[in-house]
């Protein structure tokens, strides 16, 4: 009797470790993705969400970390355009994970689900190219060296 307990506390304890390794692989993966859209020159967005599946490799290839193959991620850019949030970009990742059977029936607990019942875990990165607080463009701040 005590066997069948501690099955199922392991079963409980090993999905939210799935969910959270895929949810850490995805940050790493949007932010180094946000990184080279901000700092590469003439990168295009085809080459960033190549980049960041890549990445997104780290995650094994099992439904219970994520669902539907190393090329099912979903990867979005987006760069602001002129004025106030000049060189900001963002880049969203969304991938599914499919529960263990024992929790599959509390997979809404976890998140959005699709049709087939996995749940669906997304991550948005943010990144400035120029902090708010500097001030001036690349040519003032070469005049002011120059002297």
């Amino acid at each position: 009797m005590l066997l069948p307990c501690l099955l199922v506390l392991l079963l409980l304890a090993l999905q939210p470790v799935c969910l959270l390794y895929t949810r850490a692989i995805m940050e790493a993966a949007a932010a180094s993705g946000a990184r080279l859209m901000v700092t590469g020159e003439n990168v295009s967005d085809e080459s960033c969400r190549a980049f960041v599946v890549r990445q997104l490799a780290a995650v094994p290839n099992v439904a219970i970390f994520h669902a539907g193959g190393p090329l099912s991620w979903d990867v979005e850019f987006t760069r602001a355009g002129e004025g106030d949030a000049a060189g900001a970009v963002r880049v969203s990742v969304r991938g599914y994970v499919r529960p263990l059977p024992v929790l599959g029936a509390f997979a809404p607990v976890f998140g959005a689900t699709n049709a087939q019942g996995d749940v669906e875990l997304s991550v948005d990165v943010s990144y400035r190219a120029r902090p708010d607080w500097l001030e001036g463009g690349y040519d003032a701040w070469i005049a002011a060296w120059d002297g």
